[in-house]
Order: C-alpha cells, then structure tokens, then sequence
C-alpha cells in the first residue's frame, strides 16, 4: 500500500518529510521552523527551499503522500458490489492505511486546530464522509448508521489509545480490526433483518 518509514528514508524529499513530522508531532506545527528541520537534516536551509519553499508545502505533501492509500481505496471501492463482504473489505483495507500512516495520524491528533486551519482538514474530513457512504446504506436505521461510523473511529481511536493498554501490538491491532469488522456486519445484518 504505502512505504514505511524505513524504506523511504533514502529519498531526501521523503527525508525531509519523515524528519519534519517528526518535529511537527513532537514541539508542534507552530513551533517548528524550517531552520530546526534543516539543522535536523544537517542540510542547509537552502537545500530544504529546493524541495519545499513552507512549512505547509512539507505537511501538504506528507499528507499526500501518506493518504494515497485511501484514495486508493475509495476508489476501489466505488466500482465493488456493495455487499458485506465489500464492506469488511473496506475496513480491512482502511486499517493497513492507518497504520501505514500512523505517523501523520500521531500529528494530526496532536496539532487538531493547525489542522483544521490548513486544507488537510477539509481534504480528510471529505476522505472520512466518502468512506462512512461506502459502508452504510440509505436505509440503515440510525443505530446501524452509528456503528459504521463508529466502525472507523474504533480504529482511529486504537491507533492512539491503544498504545497505552498493555499487549502485543500485534495483537492490539488484530483486535482493533476484528471490533471494526464486528460493527459493520453487525450494521449489515440489523439492515438485512428488516
């Protein structure tokens, strides 16, 4: 689906990426300055401007980057029968996205308002509303409607308070995927018994 941390670190655009998130999630958007993430690269600022001119243009393009896989998938899935088996699919998939991306999800849950300030916030909130259609139907009662909601935010929420409940991480993700999965077909099901 998507390169991990490891494998894109020969790249210095990717590098720069890689580092300036880093910066961003741990002192914030705010405070870090391109001059930090240059020192940090042992780079000089004019080789940062090369790739990037903002702080923004790094953070647009680690968002893109790292949120390719969902497109991906919301495209795959719009041309996929819409059945329960489609559905988990969806979420099967979505789940290997986060956690692809989990270093951009870490900075968008610690910098919320610089990302609703900035396009990101639009474009996943469009990303979140596309896949949330694709797993629930028109005629789902709202009790049904809820638990595909809750079905992606069950695995947004693992991605970060999970770290603190005790386990395999491994195993901790399993269990994320295997509740998510568990509220859409029991969505799907509650819709079929009608």
């Amino acid at each position: 689906m998507s390169s991990t941390p490891q494998q894109r670190r020969g790249n210095t655009r990717q590098r720069i990426q890689d580092v300036a998130l880093e910066l961003f999630a741990e002192q914030g958007y705010e405070k870090t300055s391109l001059r930090e993430i240059a020192e940090k690269l042992e780079v000089t600022k004019a080789a940062l401007y090369y790739h990037f001119k903002t702080k923004e243009d790094i953070l647009i393009s680690v968002f893109e980057d790292l949120t390719r896989p969902i497109d991906e998938l919301i495209s795959w899935a719009r041309d996929q029968p819409r059945s329960m088996e489609t559905k988990q699919g969806i979420i099967r998939r979505y789940h290997s996205a986060l956690i692809h991306a989990s270093p951009l999800f870490r900075f968008m849950q610690e910098n919320q308002a610089t990302v609703r300030e900035l396009s990101i916030g639009e474009t996943f909130k469009e990303r979140m509303v596309a896949l949330i259609k694709l797993i629930q139907e028109p005629d789902f009662s709202m009790t049904d409607r809820v638990r595909c909601i809750s079905a992606l935010f069950t695995m947004h929420a693992g991605m970060f308070f999970m770290q603190n409940v005790e386990g395999d991480p491994e195993e901790k993700q399993a269990a994320v995927l295997e509740v998510a999965i568990d509220l859409v077909t029991q969505a799907h099901h509650g819709a079929a018994g009608k």
